[in-house]
């Protein structure tokens, strides 16, 4: 399994990047991780963890494509971009799979243009899980497709079906559509046209619609949403999550007496921190391309870069795209051409 790392697009690359690759390559000797991006600085980071392991290797780029630049100019004009050289290294065969933490547009122009859609898909989903009271839950599209038409979100819907059997495991993952009220005449006239859509899918467990506020409490396994709305939603769900983890902090060391409950309570605070940090579930997964493209966070960590690469060797084991375009094939028509 070859994965094409973009090295040099997070706000700690290149450091976190070459620290993440040299953890995984260590715990997964069957992966070969290629580091993309300025030589010189890639190989002074491999040389302050003792060197790289002998199956991380280094392919040099010139170029960056930064979160400041509009994704598509940036791509047009920087063919040496540490980004679209790992998509180019996928199209050609060089590589399995992609992974990045660069510019979330920039991504989904590289895998749109360069990786490509597979069959039978009109436009790509970035899904990514997100921790609940109960089991993770998997949502798309979270920013890759804003302004969706009906049968995207068909698709969206297949392809997470797909990834809650194949990643988390799900024998029938309940699917649900993000609304505003769990009525099924409820909605904007998106989401009323695609309701109906999704009750005729076959081979899925269309649950109806879901409100934001159940999501957190697990009633569903998979929410389907457009990109915009999509975005709100994990941009909320981060920063209420962050605030609540602020709050409880400076509640249990407001006081002497909260401070030493706070230090009885410490393994089980501890093991509610890491269920929900982002940084233990990898990166989104961009589906309906021709290959795994994984994006993770701007802000990761070499622990967020490992979990990246975990989810990319999942998808890989468990021949997600093959699933994925088998499930399109049988349920959708053949995609529409670009306006």
């Amino acid at each position: 399994m070859r994965i094409a790392m973009d090295a040099m697009g997070g706000d700690n690359a290149p450091g976190a990047e070459v620290a993440g690759a040299i953890d995984a390559a260590k715990e997964w000797p069957d992966l070969e991780l290629i580091l993309i991006g300025d030589e010189a600085r890639l190989k002074a980071e491999a040389a302050k963890h003792g060197g790289l392991p002998r199956n991380v290797t280094i392919h040099h780029a010139s170029e960056v494509i930064t979160t400041h630049e509009e994704p598509t100019k940036a791509f047009r004009a920087k063919k040496d971009a540490s980004m679209v050289v790992a998509g180019r290294m996928v199209k050609e065969g060089q590589a399995d799979a992609m992974l990045t933490a660069g510019s979330t547009g920039g991504a989904v122009v590289v895998g749109t243009l360069v990786i490509g859609r597979m069959k039978g898909i009109d436009r790509p989903a970035l899904g990514t899980i997100f921790p609940t009271y109960k089991e993770p839950v998997f949502v798309l599209d979270i920013g890759a497709t804003p302004d969706c038409k009906p049968e995207w979100l068909v698709q969206f819907a297949l392809m997470g079906d797909i990834y809650a059997r194949e990643i988390l495991g799900l024998k029938s993952p309940r699917v649900a559509l993000l609304n505003n009220g769990a009525e099924e005449e409820k909605g904007n006239a998106l989401t009323k046209a695609t309701y109906p859509l999704l009750k005729e899918l076959k081979g899925i467990n269309f649950t109806g619609n879901v409100e934001g506020r159940d999501v957190p409490f697990g009633e569903c396994d998979v929410v389907v949403t457009d990109g915009f709305p999509g975005n709100v939603f994990l941009k909320t769900y981060e920063g209420v999550g962050m605030a609540i983890m602020k709050a409880m902090k400076d509640a249990l060391t407001s006081t002497m007496l909260s401070t030493i409950g706070a230090a009885l309570a410490k393994p089980a605070l501890k093991q509610m921190a890491k269920k929900f940090d982002y940084k233990e579930y990898g990166g989104a997964l961009l589906l309906g391309l021709k290959a795994p493209l994984v994006k993770c966070h701007g802000s990761s960590d070499a622990k967020a870069i490992k979990s990246g690469i975990r989810v990319m060797k999942q998808a890989l084991e468990g021949n997600v795209i093959a699933k994925l375009g088998a499930s399109i094939a049988a349920n959708t028509a053949p995609p529409q051409e670009d306006v």
